[in-house]
């Protein structure tokens, strides 16, 4: 997953250097855990970032992290477009991917209650996976912020009462903060897929790629899209997500994005080369292992 040239002559019991991580959010984020789960067997360093653009940038000048972890699709909330626009227009590549079941909580400073409650603080995502639970406190205002655990943060530190914060249970235990209702998401099977992201297009280890993630346009005519799935599908290329955007200052032209993986003997990189003139502005945003299922 981690691309990078290691030191063949320093000695086995110097500590590795840690990886730097760039999440969007902060300690205690759905983010961090998700982190800390792909590079379990990988010493690394948290590095926050504010905005989804913050972690991106972050990542391409290589001053501050190594690699990024971001959201991409969230089975209740659907594809995070602007990630993907962020993505296809930086020059990072996917190199991996992980999927982390998301289970909400309510959380507020020790020794308040669900009914004093005037205000829930979260970010606007997980404030939509638990609306059904607040529709039984009509007192209570939702309101929009950046990230999850900074909510959490922000109580804790000014010291608010009658407010409470939707986020993990890693950051009330970070933050002090007391769980008034454990699991308040809708859905039980809510789950958050998220990209490794490394600057630059790292070579693919052949043997190690399951997965492929690109992005293309085509003519704008009928068949167009059909054509570049059905020869796909003579590859046996396994279509696992596609997705479409549209492509600013050319109305009702799109840009789609689309992940597979191979179900055959026949390559990816001749499943690639056979749309390529079936498509524009052919873009491999990532070739990678399948990632793993993790409960949060």
């Amino acid at each position: 997953m981690i691309h990078a040239e290691t030191d063949q002559s320093a000695s086995a019991s110097q500590p590795a250097t840690p990886v730097r991580v760039s999440i969007q959010g902060y300690a205690g984020a759905f983010h961090e855990i998700a982190a800390r789960y792909c590079f379990r067997e990988t010493p690394i360093d948290i590095v926050p970032a504010h905005t989804f653009e913050d972690l991106v940038r972050m990542v391409e000048r290589q001053e501050q992290a190594d690699v990024g972890l971001m959201a991409i699709e969230n089975t209740l909330a659907g594809s995070l477009m602007h990630n993907y626009r962020l993505l296809n227009e930086s020059n990072l590549s996917i190199t991996g991917e992980v999927y982390l079941r998301i289970k909400q909580n309510l959380m507020a400073l020790p020794g308040q209650r669900i009914e004093n409650l005037r205000e829930v603080h979260s970010h606007p995502i997980a404030i939509a996976q638990c609306r059904e639970f607040f529709s039984r406190y009509p007192h209570i205002q939702l309101v929009e912020m950046a990230d999850t655990a900074l909510s959490a943060r922000n109580i804790r530190e000014k010291g608010l009462e009658g407010i409470g914060a939707i986020a993990s249970l890693r950051a009330a235990d970070i933050y002090g903060m007391e769980v008034l209702a454990e699991g308040i998401e809708t859905d039980k099977r809510n789950h958050t897929r998220f990209l490794v992201l490394q600057q630059g297009q790292p070579a693919a280890v052949e043997t190690e790629v399951e997965k492929v993630s690109l992005s293309f346009a085509v003519d704008h005519e009928v068949g167009s899209l059909y054509k570049v799935l059905a020869v796909l599908a003579a590859y046996n290329a396994n279509l696992t997500k596609i997705q479409s955007a549209p492509i600013i200052g050319h109305p009702w032209e799109y840009l789609f994005f689309l992940d597979f993986v191979m179900e055959g003997q026949v390559g990816f990189r001749q499943a690639i080369d056979a749309i390529r003139p079936l498509t524009h502005n052919l873009r491999v945003l990532g070739m990678y292992a399948k990632g793993e299922h993790f409960d949060g």
